[in-house]
């Protein structure tokens, strides 16, 4: 049986192998979240003011299920603002280029750039969350 100290073949212990498998189901689950709360919208969009009893359905478990997982990402460590800034601005351009498709939203040059600001925002957020002091 190894120990801590031993090493893959990848310079990596076991320990840090855990570590990092335990990072990667934080950031699925979270992309998890993401995909549900997406769903959940436009699933209320789909439900005309909820006049289209059929969609309630979608919405009401892609709600659920996405503040469940959002829940369990912040217990397993994710900083808030992190975990709150990449769960809602992926979901907007989601939501945003999705809807464009689906339901001939608009989606203009001043929307993308918009969407562009957001994702350099969350970049800096993720760079702070690692420097930050504990």
């Amino acid at each position: 049986m190894a120990d801590s100290t031993d090493f893959n073949r990848f310079g990596e212990s076991e320990r840090d192998r855990k570590e990092g498998m335990a990072v990667a189901l934080t950031w699925l689950m979270l992309f998890g979240a993401i995909f549900c709360e997406v769903a959940a919208t436009l699933s209320l969009r789909a439900s005309e003011g909820f006049s289209r009893i059929a969609w309630v359905i979608p919405v009401v478990l892609g709600y659920g299920v996405c503040f469940f997982l959002l829940a369990k990402v912040l217990d397993r460590g994710m900083p808030t603002a992190l975990a709150y800034g990449v769960w809602s601005c992926v979901g907007i351009i989601a939501t945003a280029i999705i809807a464009h498709f689906a339901f001939r939203d608009p989606l203009n040059w001043r929307m993308w750039l918009g969407m562009a600001i957001m994702i350099v925002g969350i970049i800096v957020l993720q760079w702070g969350s690692h420097t930050a002091v504990r």
